[in-house]
């Protein structure tokens, strides 16, 4: 998979669950078996600021040319997706989240994969850390 390919996808995800979780939280976490309070409504909102942002930076970001500026956005989408993974499965699995909520783990594993095969295949110019 390109970089590019990755982060247009990337934006056009969260280009769905931003609004969402920004606007009608409390639609998306029904569908998926869960309720939210006053401070889960609070916390989904910030949480889709924060998806709105990833969406606005991968989109800006997609036809990045130096190579120091692609492993700094690969690292944070593979971290970032790699948490969102584990933490998704944990929630289904433990049965906060209704089995619509594999959906989300797949997507998350999905961006984990390729942000970890990009970023193990296209290494950071040397010097990239400073």
């Amino acid at each position: 998979m390109a970089f590019r390919t990755l982060l247009v996808i990337k934006a056009v995800v969260c280009l769905f669950f931003g609004p969402v979780l920004l606007f009608v939280p409390g639609l998306l976490f029904n569908l998926l078996g869960a309720s939210l309070g006053a401070g889960g409504t609070f916390t989904a909102r910030i949480y889709g600021a924060a998806v709105f942002g990833t969406m606005v930076l991968t989109w800006l970001a997609r036809n990045a040319a130096e190579a120091r500026a692609r492993h700094a956005i690969l690292l944070d989408l593979f971290v970032y997706d790699g948490i969102g993974f584990v933490v998704t499965l944990l929630s289904v699995v433990s049965g906060v989240l209704n089995p619509l909520g594999w959906g989300i783990a797949v997507v998350y594993l999905f961006f984990t994969l390729g942000s970890g095969y990009l970023l193990l295949t296209h290494p950071a110019v040397a010097g990239a850390a400073a």
